[in-house]
């Protein structure tokens, strides 16, 4: 029998209920409320405590995408980070019971849900216009982040996903298959296949090697970069894993793959990185795959995640931009 979807006006309405009534957990008074920011993986929510006037961070879990052990690695990545290598990462808030995840449960959702609390982190995303010095910026806490993910000893228990070709474009996608994204005509399949092929067949030379191989954000876009003055804030952890070094970079270009200064961006993307850690001309010569890696993988979430804005604001144009992408880089890559 099939599951009922809710229709997405309804599931904010109880995950909102959720919210609220988890303030509880952390001390808050009766009188703080929960503000939806935003939803993607999680539903994510701005806590306002009048009586203080403080500000915290509510994260509430997409079901069926981490585990307990998964989300409790990420917090321990986010920790080391902070200690060991001076990132400004999210902090975690110990809910009253010292616990740091939270399982929430509601009469009107059929599956419980992880939950947790953060500091508030000040700051400002930067805007899309005059990108150059906020990718050099992402390039160097993204090098800062890999000579750690480097020579971290792994806690025991540690798991987060692994973003590889297969759990990519390939036979077990975390975020569903490629194929059902927005506007999938037989013609559209036929080149975004050549596409996936050609990715496949260069990523396999490339290898997985532990200097080009480990721990990384896999989300560090500038949405998830926070500026004030010259201090760089990375938040939205959420889908680190084990992937590339270079993936880092095909995050970072998100939803601006068909910009003219993407070339620009990349270089001052190098240059930052650069800064802190080498990079080898061979493996800077892979980074169109990298860039198709990550657009390919867009098309399977925006087909998977219909619900949200960013997913809608996409759509068919932007499989249909994943195309012409498609069409240059094959003219260079096989």
């Amino acid at each position: 029998m099939a599951v009922a979807v809710l229709p997405i006006k309804d599931l904010l309405a109880r995950l909102a209920a959720m919210a609220q009534r988890s303030l509880i957990l952390w001390g808050h008074s009766p009188q703080a409320t929960a503000s939806l920011i935003n939803l993607s993986e999680n539903a994510t929510y701005r806590v306002d405590e009048p009586a203080t006037g403080g500000k915290t961070i509510l994260r509430i879990h997409r079901v069926g995408y981490h585990s307990m052990e998964a989300i409790n690695s990420e917090l321990q990545w986010m920790t080391a980070l902070r200690r060991d290598a001076g990132i400004e990462a999210p902090e975690p808030i110990p809910a009253k019971d010292g616990r740091l995840i939270q399982l929430l449960r509601s009469p009107d959702l059929a599956d419980p849900r992880h939950a947790v609390m953060f500091k508030f982190m000040s700051g400002s995303e930067p805007a899309e216009d005059g990108l150059k010095e906020p990718f050099v910026r992402l390039g160097e806490v993204s090098a800062r982040m890999h000579l750690h993910a480097r020579t971290w000893p792994l806690p025991p228990g540690f798991t987060r996903h692994i973003w590889d070709y297969e759990t990519s474009l390939g036979s077990r996608p975390h975020w569903g298959r490629w194929q059902d994204g927005m506007g999938l005509t037989p013609h559209r399949l036929a080149a975004l296949e050549r596409l996936s092929l050609a990715i496949k067949r260069r990523l396999e030379r490339f290898g997985m090697g532990g200097e080009r191989f480990g721990l990384v954000h896999a989300d560090i876009r500038l949405a998830n970069l926070l500026v004030e003055g010259e201090r760089t804030k990375v938040i939205d952890f959420d889908d680190c894993g084990f992937s590339w070094y270079l993936y880092d970079l095909g995050t970072a270009l998100s939803f601006l793959e068909h910009r003219p200064d993407v070339p620009d961006l990349v270089a001052a993307w190098l240059t930052g990185y650069r800064k802190v850690a080498a990079l080898s001309a061979e493996d800077e010569a892979e980074i169109p795959t990298f860039i198709m890696l990550r657009r390919l993988l867009l098309v399977a979430w925006i087909g998977s995640h219909g619900e949200t804005e960013l997913a809608q604001s996409q759509g068919v144009a932007f499989t249909e931009g994943t195309c012409h992408l498609a069409d240059s880089y094959l003219s260079k890559f096989v």
